[in-house]
């Protein structure tokens, strides 16, 4: 008898399914994503285009910074909204107990997109040249060095703490609202260190603003060839990047969600925007949603270990 009971309403699961898969899209499409000039709106862009030309309905790119998130969780599922998102959106519930969303739970992962990994990034009048250097100093002068971050949960800051954390060195945080003062302070030297991405401190870095230390990344990066990476330096085990992830809202149709990544991964693969996206400082990663999945849910028990074991939480 149960059976009998479950099989239509199985069968009309499956068919209300398909038939959303079929009806999309039907309207324009929104990806929802950062404020403009950063690694998310750079990315977001060549995707829309793709989405755009191949779906048949305009898509649109929308600067909503962080407000963006709540309103994707509370879109129809449908794949007609997106939200295209860094790392932030996955470590914030761990340092905030009243965050308003959880990442696996509130969105389906579509695909991590691209990546940028971080520097560490001294003013050129500290006078180290090394990681064990900075090291060394910072021992020999606990509390004295102080590094900048932009918001609690962001890469550049996850990436410090978890640099304290891994060396015992104590280095002093100083928190900014954006990114760009943190960066602009190590550059006035009001500022001993830095994480920034990779992307971000390029041109700094080569005019001699900047001293570059190691790249965070568990591979050497092409993005600042010859420079080592943290492991290499003297920190095994050592990695921090700033990945950047397409989502759509919970229990949108598996079969949207398919043919949104088919195009976005199409979209990234294509020689002339990895060219691009890499003059911006951005790897192409173009991953599926399972691996998508498998990434954010090891960095969330992975920073969520740090974050706890360092008193982070809010």
């Amino acid at each position: 008898m149960m059976r009998a009971l479950l099989f239509p309403i199985v069968i009309f699961g499956i068919c209300a399914g398909t038939a959303g898969a079929q009806n999309f899209p039907n309207r324009v499409i929104r990806m929802i994503t950062t404020e403009a000039g950063g690694a998310s709106d750079i990315a977001s862009r060549f995707m829309t285009q793709a989405l755009a030309n191949n779906l048949g309905q305009p898509a649109i790119v929308e600067n909503r910074g962080i407000i963006g998130v709540e309103i994707v969780q509370q879109a129809v599922p449908d794949g007609h909204v997106l939200l295209h998102y860094t790392s932030p959106l996955w470590i914030i519930p761990l340092f905030r107990r009243n965050t308003p969303w959880e990442p696996l739970r509130d969105f389906a992962p579509i695909a991590l997109t691209v990546n940028s990994p971080n520097l560490l990034a001294v003013h050129p009048s500290l006078p180290v040249t090394t990681v064990a250097q900075l090291v060394a100093l910072a021992k020999a002068r606990p509390g004295e060095l102080n590094y900048a971050s932009s918001s609690s949960g962001s890469g550049n800051h996850l990436a410090a703490e978890l640099f304290k954390s891994m060396t015992g060195a104590k280095i002093e945080r100083i928190a900014f609202k954006g990114a760009g003062a943190a960066i602009n302070a190590v550059i006035g030297g009001q500022i001993h260190v830095m994480f920034p991405t990779a992307g971000s401190v390029t041109q700094h870095i080569k005019q001699g603003r900047l001293r570059a230390l190691a790249v965070t990344s568990f591979e050497p990066s092409a993005i600042v060839p010859g420079l080592p990476t943290m492991a290499e330096a003297g920190v095994p085990g050592y990695e921090s990047q700033s990945r950047t992830a397409l989502f759509a809202p919970a229990k949108t149709p598996p079969a949207v969600i398919a043919r949104i990544h088919a195009e976005v991964a199409r979209a990234l693969n294509q020689p002339e925007v990895k060219e691009r996206l890499f003059a911006a400082g951005l790897e192409v990663i173009a991953s599926t949603p399972q691996e998508a999945t498998a990434v954010i849910k090891g960095e969330m028990a992975r920073m969520g270990r740090l974050i706890d074991e360092a008193g982070l939480r809010e």
